[in-house]
């Protein structure tokens, strides 16, 4: 059996389609999602049979929409899941995992949805791939179509990071910067979707390129000894990571390799682009896009596609949204490098200020165990932070020298 999916099903009116190059419902304009056999992946999978599988995300490749013969494997997914005992006293809590998808092969969590994007592409007989992205689905979507050897054509804003913009560049496709927020970017990629016989993986492919997304939630449970931790605080930037993670928990309590999730679902955003948690912090499922303002750029999306469904998971589960300034994203990305040696980019910091804020406020409980998303490297967003190479010492070749240096440098309390 090469898949276990059936076709796609509209969110809102139901409407069933087949397995299509297509995103959208032609009735009520609602997005669509794979519909899958259950009660056959049931029967295929086991708790044996996954921990048997490749050290990837294809150890559970029949809850993936796509048939494994048609991937392109650079090694995505199986991340750690790290205890994080320092930052967790730091934090109040007595229980704390990161979920460390800084070390996937370009250094982001966007591999995994491009790994199922690209595969399913090919199954469709396409050959060119194309995005709209900003920042870190560009460098996946360049590197897994260089070892496709398919064309590329990524889309980012012009004003992007120099680490982002390098880690696509290097892998040679059709790069195009375009003046405007990722708003503007995706409007122009929507646009070119309908003339371009290409395959634009948060476009025409996302329904399928979505469900990469639900691997982080499979590996956390395996990680966890087959089982949910109570709480799980993400990133959102369309919100469709956040809301992949919770399905793929009721996921797999359904074909069942773990008991019933009670998980609670947490959201961090950049105070500067934060249309979904200001949405719950006014206490409606109608959310305003904003126009972004902030260094966290890769999650600088404001008009969420997956804004509403979020902020109806949030009250499903009793989660929390939570936004952070600039400068509590910089604290924060210094912190967890300091606690756990873990160099993470600006939405890295966004993740761990929000959830300092919710603990600070009771949102979360400091008995809770929560797993923190950690979905990117720092060397992409290294302007960030760049100032904590000002204090670095700088000193003659010779011991005296730097004695006297880290002499003058205690009696200044300067690290």
């Amino acid at each position: 059996m090469d898949s276990y999916c059936d076709g796609l099903k509209c969110r809102e009116c139901g409407r069933e389609y087949g397995l299509e190059p297509i995103f959208a419902c032609e009735f009520c304009f609602g997005p669509l999602e794979v519909n899958y056999r259950y009660e056959d992946i049931r029967e295929a999978m086991s708790v044996a049979g996954v921990e048997a599988g490749p050290n990837s995300l294809w150890r559970y490749s029949p809850l993936l929409p796509c048939s494994p013969k048609y991937k392109i494997d650079l090694g995505a997914g199986f991340t750690p899941l790290i205890k994080a005992d320092r930052l967790a006293k730091v934090l109040g809590l007595s229980n704390l995992w990161l979920k460390n998808d800084t070390v996937n092969p370009t250094w982001s969590f966007k591999d995994r949805v491009v790994s199922i994007a690209i595969a399913r592409a090919r199954e469709f007989g396409f050959d060119a791939i194309a995005c709209a992205s900003t920042g870190n689905l560009a460098n996946s979507v360049a590197a897994h179509a260089a070892a496709a050897q398919m064309d590329a054509y990524v889309f980012i804003p012009s004003d992007l990071e120099q680490g982002k913009i390098v880690g696509s560049a290097i892998y040679a496709p059709n790069l195009v910067k375009v003046n405007g927020s990722y708003d503007d970017v995706n409007r122009l990629c929507t646009e070119l979707s309908m003339k371009k016989h290409w395959a634009f993986v948060n476009i025409n492919v996302r329904p399928y390129y979505s469900e990469g997304s639900k691997t982080l939630g499979y590996e956390i449970c395996e990680q966890l000894g087959w089982r949910a931790p109570s709480h799980i605080i993400a990133p959102m930037a369309s919100g469709s990571m956040y809301t992949k993670i919770w399905k793929s928990l009721q996921e797999l309590h359904k074909i069942g390799l773990i008991e019933e999730p009670n998980t609670r679902m947490s959201g961090a955003q950049a105070l500067g682009c934060s249309p979904i948690s200001t949405a719950y912090k006014n206490n409606t499922f109608t959310f305003v896009p904003q126009k972004p303002n902030t260094i966290a750029k890769s999650l600088a999306i404001g008009n969420p596609a997956d804004g509403y469904y979020a902020l109806k998971q949030m009250e499903e589960t009793n989660g929390h949204a939570e936004s952070a300034t600039d400068e509590e994203i910089i604290e924060a990305i210094n912190l967890l490098a300091e606690t756990e040696g873990i160099f993470a980019e600006t939405a890295g910091g966004v993740t761990i200020a929000c959830l300092k804020k919710l603990v600070q406020s009771g949102a979360i409980h400091s008995s809770e165990e929560v797993v923190a998303v950690i979905s990117g490297g720092g060397l992409k967003t290294v302007e960030a932070v760049s100032e904590v190479a000002n204090n670095a010492m700088l000193v003659e070749a010779n011991a005296t020298a730097f004695e006297k240096e880290t002499a003058q440098r205690s009696s200044q309390n300067v690290r």
